[in-house]
């Protein structure tokens, strides 16, 4: 996202977050499930399995939750297996969308993606249709006002790929994947405490929307972020409030 409006867009995602606490239980303890089944059990020898538990943790999931999940997915309690479908479309303007989702009945996910796109503006693509414009990389995000040079510093000794200061004051720390965990621990080691940390599909370019382009693209992320099979929702537009004004 642009960095006048990335900070915003953080609130306005963690509001929404904080609002639907369910919501993000749910979304979590598939996270967990799928991973552990992919890569084991066990945290220590499982990066995705480590950071599924870290988000199980930010959103207050019993520690027993997180336990027999992980047992359901490894074997020993019988549970729901789950598969990761990517969709990708486009929504107002032409803005890309990707949309991760983990699903027990893929016909019912398809066709609730494909409902959401139709109802609001956007279009259904087919696969690979945007995800070239993305890059799978490590994001952190720290607040406006945090010492730069000490982000700098610890981040890129740490081995991340750059540091990027947006217009709005937010720093942006991007990695590699296999360095994210690295970058995050060296980080917090500083004093630094992310607002974001994670593996993402971060967009290449992005495409401003205001006014009532931006608000319909806002509608139409928000149904999708809340179909209960959908994990992660990516974009590539700069959505401006109307009180903001439009910068180039």
């Amino acid at each position: 996202m642009a960095g006048h409006s990335k900070w915003a867009n953080i609130q306005h995602r963690k509001g929404r977050q904080d609002e639907k606490r369910g919501k993000a239980w749910t979304r979590v303890i598939r996270e967990i499930m799928v991973a552990a089944r992919e890569g084991g059990g066990d945290p220590t020898a499982n990066p995705r399995l480590r950071l599924a538990i870290e988000k199980a943790k930010a959103v207050n999931l019993p520690a027993e939750t997180v336990k027999r999940n992980i047992d359901k997915a490894t074997g020993n309690l019988e549970g729901v297996n789950y598969e990761e479908i990517r969709y990708e479309g486009y929504g107002i303007g032409g803005a890309a969308i990707i949309v991760d989702t983990m699903t027990d009945n893929r016909v019912r996910t398809v066709a609730e993606i494909r409902h959401a796109f139709a109802k609001h503006g956007g279009n259904m693509g087919t696969e690979g249709s945007v995800a070239f414009q993305f890059k799978h990389c490590g994001q952190l995000i720290l607040a406006p006002g945090t010492d730069e040079d000490k982000v700098m510093e610890s981040a890129l000794e740490a081995g991340a790929d750059d540091v990027v200061t947006g217009e709005d004051g937010a720093i942006e720390v991007l990695t590699s994947v296999g360095d994210f965990e690295a970058v995050k621990k060296a980080l917090e080691a500083a004093g630094l405490e992310p607002e974001v940390a994670e593996v993402t599909m971060r967009a290449e370019n992005t495409i401003e929307l205001a006014g009532e382009d931006g608000a319909k693209m806002q509608r139409l992320l928000d149904v999708l972020e809340d179909l209960d099979d959908v994990q992660e929702v990516y974009h590539n537009a700069a959505i401006v409030d109307a009180d903001e004004p439009s910068r180039g």
